[in-house]
């Protein structure tokens, strides 16, 4: 499992290049780089993500997943013969995306890094909680979607990878005005 300290406080960046910060609309001179904290909420909070892999033979696949972020990372879990795990296994870099899918108001935000399995039994409990904890009966129902997701985790039949950020951008919208962060760990 990554070694993430959850405190630690990334490098904070607006790329005035992608923001309103040069467009000569009113309000759009005051645009500044979000917090991380904003978009720390937003993957906390976030129900689906799109996860961005690289075939064996450079063509990409992006599939939705669900995700938990827990101590300043980012959790996901495939089946061990899915086309993701096939992928990772090749090539561990990736990235997450979750976001307001708007034009004039949201934020998305991308986390790029290296997905590693977790196998430790007492981490791969913390998740549980923290998939648990975030989306509830979906989880712990019986007529939950994903119920047995934990004993999955457990067993293995599901394989879990932590994905702690090396770089995290978010792509604000307030009503018309832009801003693109970049947050360097």
């Amino acid at each position: 499992m990554p070694d993430q300290d959850p405190a630690e406080r990334p490098v904070t960046e607006l790329d005035a290049r992608y923001s309103s910060a040069l467009n000569p609309r009113p309000g759009a001179e005051d645009v500044t780089a979000t917090d991380w904290s904003v978009a720390r909420r937003m993957l906390e909070s976030a129900e689906i993500f799109w996860l961005s892999t690289t075939r064996p033979d450079g063509r990409l696949h992006v599939t939705p997943v669900i995700a938990a972020w827990h101590d300043g990372v980012l959790y996901f879990s495939t089946g061990g013969e899915e086309q993701k795990a096939k992928n990772l296994a090749h090539q561990a870099h990736c990235a997450l995306t979750t976001g307001r899918n708007g034009l004039t108001e949201g934020l998305d935000v991308v986390v790029e890094g290296t997905a590693e399995r977790v196998r430790d039994a007492a981490a791969l409990e913390e998740v549980i909680r923290a998939y648990e904890t975030k989306y509830g009966r979906h989880i712990t129902s019986p007529e939950g979607t994903f119920h047995g997701i934990g004993d999955a985790f457990r067993s293995g039949a599901a394989v879990v990878f932590a994905v702690a950020p090396a770089t995290a951008y978010g792509f604000g919208r307030d009503d018309g005005v832009y801003s693109h962060t970049r947050w360097t760990f």
